[in-house]
């Protein structure tokens, strides 16, 4: 791994700060994170974005730098959407993680017999993984709806979706610490 030249540590810098400001409204309510993204990020950005194109007016068309640049600027928008909307998080990471299990599993899903058996575990770990993401015991969910989806109408099953059953359910038990 290389040194950061001077100008390329600015530039970690600047992104260091931007999640920073993440940092400081993480859990807050979403249009007080837009403000404050409205307020200090935003800036922060047109400053990183007239940066990197000063920069790349300076480099070579083959380095590294420049096609690290350009990927930026080709995805500027999707790379910005986070300062238009509260809900939006500066990265995906949280998505990943939450994925983690099922792109470790990967080689036993091959087998799962059929299309739909590969739909019907999709299913399900979509599922487990909202239950986690809003939380509530994936167990204590399960269990509810099995117990009660019979007697349920089709036309209304949204109605056992996670967030939707969450306050009939014992909260989920806390994480057990890894040594």
């Amino acid at each position: 791994m290389s040194t950061p030249t001077p100008d390329t540590q600015k530039l970690l810098e600047m992104i260091g700060e931007l999640y920073s400001i993440e940092a400081g409204i993480r859990g807050k309510p979403p249009d007080e994170r837009l403000r404050v993204r409205q307020e200090k990020s935003k800036p922060l950005l047109a400053t990183f974005q007239s940066t990197i194109r000063a920069k790349l007016a300076t480099l070579s068309k083959k380095s590294a730098l420049t096609g690290a640049i350009n990927y930026s600027l080709n995805h500027w928008v999707a790379l910005t959407f986070y300062c238009e909307e509260g809900h939006a998080e500066i990265s995906n990471v949280l998505a990943e993680n939450a994925l983690r299990c099922v792109a470790l599993g990967r080689r036993n899903y091959m087998f799962v017999g059929s299309d739909s058996g590969g739909e019907r575990a999709a299913a399900m770990y979509s599922l487990i993984g909202t239950c986690k993401l809003n939380d509530i015991n994936p167990r204590a969910y399960l269990e509810y709806v099995l117990t009660h989806i019979a007697d349920h109408k089709v036309n209304r099953i949204d109605e056992l979706l996670p967030w939707n059953v969450a306050d009939k359910l014992k909260p989920a038990a806390p994480p057990t610490p890894t040594a």
